[in-house]
């Protein structure tokens, strides 16, 4: 695998932007915002051989975060680029990363975008909790131990696949009706 470049720029931008399109969700708070940020890049790898941003991941209990993110936040919220809103949804405190300017999507892609976009609409229904759960299931995160660095190349790993008792059943009722073989 080729060495990734981290574009620090683009990760601001694509805060901006994450942030703006969670604007309106109920659990766009911090957590869900870290999420997003992690399944995109990991997405974007798996599809196209490359992240967006570079970002390094960390694992942590709640999930894998972008080291960078809290020192850029920071730094959006001092620039008057951002506030950091506290909330409260479903009896617990989030912090909602507000925008105050449009990102700037110059050095995006299309394509990148698009894988953005994707995400975003994948987990819009989804609490915090249950993003920060999916993303526990994620391969790179249980490859490695709290604190360290989540690689790139675990976006390559599929994710386990557990069998139960029902979805053996209906493997095999899927397998009759098509009239196909079923092992199981």
């Amino acid at each position: 695998m080729t060495e990734i470049a981290y574009n620090e720029y683009k990760l601001w931008e694509l805060v901006l932007y994450v942030a703006d399109h969670l604007r309106d969700d109920r659990a766009g708070g911090a957590t869900k915002l870290n999420k997003v940020l992690y399944f995109a890049e990991f997405a974007h790898m798996r599809r196209t051989g490359r992240p967006i941003t570079g970002a390094v991941f960390q694992r942590l209990p709640q999930g894998p975060a972008a080291r960078r993110l809290l020192p850029i936040r920071d730094t959006l919220i001092a620039a008057g680029d951002a506030e950091l809103v506290p909330e409260s949804f479903l009896g617990y405190e989030q912090h909602r990363l507000i925008s105050k300017r449009p990102a700037d999507l110059s050095d995006f892609s299309e394509e990148e975008l698009g894988t953005v976009n994707e995400v975003l609409e994948d987990l819009r229904h989804l609490t915090a909790k249950q993003v920060s759960d999916l993303s526990h299931a994620e391969p790179g995160w249980n490859l490695v131990n709290d604190g360290d660095t989540i690689p790139y190349a675990a976006a390559l790993i599929a994710p386990e696949h557990v069998e139960t008792a029902t979805s053996e059943r209906l493997a095999r009722e899927v397998a009759q009706r098509y009239g196909a073989s079923s092992a199981r």
